[in-house]
């Protein structure tokens, strides 16, 4: 491990073999994964019919030059867009931020204004005008200081008018805190972009692929969006992420000459692995089997906030999930999830919220979850508040 280069934390433990929500490390330990790899894994680790599709692709072709996309990846962008719920283009990548950075330049390009509003808890990518949300491209709302969702007051100071469109990140999710803007909120931002010509895009790739609860998290708003990026359970951890866009504005991106080409995009083998994801996840009704074990798991965790002082909230929604304890000193998350990672649970854990996060396949067993609520509950008591 001495020669990667640490630019976030890195836990010196060597795993060498995935089974659905079991990982195992080189001396035979195992451990449940609640994190599903970086939140990727929505089927587990080392889903059978992935691998074969993977072997299968693998055999035949698994990249070709952008000008030459095989008859796969139109096949992927259907599923894609039949699940999304438009008529439109796709454009496959390999990371999500990517895609959400390129869903930027296309609403810039469209409309012809640099200015793009997001809510601001939203991570929305690693790199670009899309990390890096200077002033000058980005308008930032704070959304949680407005105690009543239905007052408009806030909202009025935006300038919708200088805005090329709003980039929604449901639930707050890359930020970590696992919070969900208010429905007439953002219906209401929607409804003043829509107003103001603007478009609007969403950023699904961790609350995409059913870890919501249903396959996508602006599904809870009852809006359309014209652009949508997927990633990371699109590829149930191998490297593919797509956008889904309206076919309005594929027309108009198309017309404006936008060029945009990189080594991987639209390759044949992501592209496999995407569409065969989407058909597991219909055949096996993972959505609805996600959904269901998450309220399991939901009410487990709201159980300690009366009965541990220490918790202050437990809150989720699907297989996105957090709880948040009071300030402390001498136990925090960061305790939490150092003592679950001696008893071989491995969670998130984010300091600046004092939040434990739980991303687990839609696959997690009820057994699996109780196990873990048991040992939370165990280190939770030697608490003293």
């Amino acid at each position: 491990m001495d020669h990667i280069l640490k630019c976030h934390e890195i836990i010196r433990n060597n795993f060498v073999r995935g089974e659905n929500c079991y990982l195992y490390d080189d001396l035979g330990k195992r451990y449940i994964d609640f994190e599903s790899g970086i939140w990727c894994t929505a089927l587990g680790h080392n889903h059978p019919r992935i691998t074969q599709v993977i072997e299968n692709q693998v055999r035949d072709i698994m990249h070709l030059g952008t000008r030459y996309p095989n008859r796969k990846v139109d096949e992927a962008a259907v599923e894609v867009l039949d699940i999304v719920g438009l008529e439109g283009k796709c454009v496959f990548l390999s990371s999500g931020s990517e895609a959400v950075e390129f869903g930027a330049q296309m609403i810039r390009r469209v409309t012809g204004r640099k200015l793009l509003l997001t809510l601001s808890n939203s991570y929305l990518a690693a790199y670009g005008s899309a990390g890096n949300k200077n002033p000058e491209e980005w308008y930032q709302f704070d959304w949680s200081t407005q105690e009543n969702p239905a007052s408009t007051r806030k909202l009025d100071e935006i300038p919708f008018d200088q805005i090329g469109g709003f980039v929604f990140e449901p639930g707050g999710s890359g930020s970590a805190f696992v919070k969900f803007p208010p429905k007439s909120l953002v219906q209401n931002i929607v409804n003043r972009i829509r107003q103001s010509g603007g478009l609007v895009a969403v950023n699904e790739v961790t609350t995409g692929m059913g870890r919501t609860g249903k396959w996508f998290g602006f599904q809870y708003y009852d809006i359309q969006p014209d652009i949508v990026s997927i990633g990371k359970g699109l590829g149930n951890g191998y490297p593919v992420s797509a956008i889904a866009i309206k076919s309005e504005v594929a027309e108009r991106i198309e017309k404006s000459n936008l060029h945009y080409a990189q080594s991987h995009q639209n390759d044949p083998l992501g592209c496999a692995v995407a569409k065969e994801v989407i058909t597991i996840m219909r055949e096996e009704s993972l959505i609805e089997r996600g959904a269901e074990v998450s309220q399991f798991f939901l009410e487990s965790l709201i159980k300690m906030t009366s009965q541990y002082p220490i918790v202050k909230e437990a809150r989720g929604r699907g297989m996105l999930l957090a709880v948040e304890f009071q300030p402390h000193e001498n136990f925090s998350a960061v305790t939490a999830f150092q003592e679950l990672y001696k008893n071989r649970f491995l969670v998130g854990y984010y300091p600046a919220g004092n939040i434990l996060r739980f991303d687990p396949a839609l696959t997690m067993e009820k057994e699996n979850i109780q196990q873990l609520v048991d040992c939370l509950e165990d280190i939770l008591k030697t608490v003293t508040c």
